[in-house]
């Protein structure tokens, strides 16, 4: 499914229908820098029941926010690493086997380490500089 937003103000709505779409635990996100990933995953993490404030995980490289109903949700942002056996460090793949939700920024940082059963949000600036966000299943 293919969603275009006309500005960043419009993300929420879109993660509204997001939300509904996700088929997988595990979501990674494409898109280059100030695309919108974090700001996108903030609407989508409270559209997933959490009130936590969402920032981006850049330096600890995971966040941890709870749902209402006591869930866990799991953002990582890999843009600063190095080898991704920095990201085994952390205990990557606890998390990635863990059942909760796992929010992957720059998963491209960690390929070996995704596994097949994952979901990708990429998130496209058009031109005008409104964002184009389809979403694989």
């Amino acid at each position: 499914m293919t969603y275009r937003v006309p500005t960043l103000k419009d993300l929420p709505q879109v993660a509204q229908l997001v939300a509904q779409e996700l088929s997988h635990n595990i979501i990674c996100f494409q898109g280059e820098m100030g695309a919108g990933k974090t700001t996108f995953i903030k609407a989508l993490v409270k559209e997933l029941g959490s009130n936590d404030d969402v920032t981006s995980p850049t330096f600890a490289l995971v966040n941890e926010y709870v749902t209402q109903d006591y869930k866990k949700i799991f953002h990582f942002d890999f843009y600063r690493i190095e080898d991704e056996e920095e990201a085994l460090d952390i205990g990557l793949e606890d998390y990635l086997d863990s059942g909760n939700i796992c929010l992957i920024e720059w998963p491209n940082k960690i390929t070996n380490f995704v596994p097949d059963n994952h979901q990708t949000i990429s998130i496209e600036i058009l031109e005008d500089g409104s964002r184009q966000i389809t979403v694989n299943k």
